[in-house]
């Protein structure tokens, strides 16, 4: 009863925080919204005996791809005229995937049976039990080509980004290092010699 509970109080947070991320007009405050989202989704991972996917959500999400997320919309100093703008552009496309995904969630839920159909809780995992093992045997054995195939994705991902950070363009200010090392002090610094000024 207490684990329901929690269940449906994280399960409101987080709703009440991804509805939060949509609506809010501040980019900056979209990111904190969302943040929110990742804590909830944490206790739910919690409450499932899943703590690594639960540490690691909050690691690398909260602790890593949130903060750049929130340097990339501080530096692109995004204004509300134009997130209004896309907001309805977009706006029929999104209520369509709104109600896909509420219409999924109601299959699930409902299960065609009739009724909500609550079934007995899972049975407790040993003391002795490690998600974190289950998780690596499940991941290095049965979906092995899938891992790496994101693996490679994610590195092609990488080459590309820095590719298109480092390709020359007119204007553009880029740092030689070699010539920065090789600079002598007669190139940089000429030394002038003046008599010194007398008060009168």
């Amino acid at each position: 009863m207490i684990e329901a509970a929690i269940f449906y109080f994280f399960g409101t947070v987080l709703v009440g925080g991804a509805i939060g991320v949509i609506a809010s007009r501040n980019p900056v405050h979209s990111a904190m919204f969302l943040v929110l989202c990742f804590f909830a989704s944490a206790f739910l991972w919690m409450l499932l005996e899943a703590e690594f996917l639960a540490i690691v959500l909050v690691l690398v999400y909260v602790g890593a791809v949130m903060v750049l997320f929130l340097f990339v919309v501080m530096m692109l100093d995004v204004g509300s005229d134009r997130l209004r703008g896309g907001f309805t552009r977009y706006a029929p496309l999104g209520l369509a995937v709104v109600a896909l995904v509420v219409a999924m969630l109601g299959v699930v839920v409902w299960r065609g049976d009739g009724g909500l159909g609550m079934r007995e809780a899972p049975p407790r995992a040993p003391a002795d039990f490690s998600n974190t093992e289950a998780l690596g045997a499940v991941l290095y054995t049965e979906y092995v080509y899938a891992f790496e195939l994101a693996a490679v994705l994610l590195l092609v991902a990488i080459v590309a980004a820095i590719t298109l950070t480092m390709r020359k363009r007119p204007g553009l200010k880029y740092q030689d290092v070699s010539r920065q090392v090789a600079v002598r002090r007669e190139d940089r610094v000429r030394i002038v010699r003046m008599d010194a000024e007398q008060d009168e």
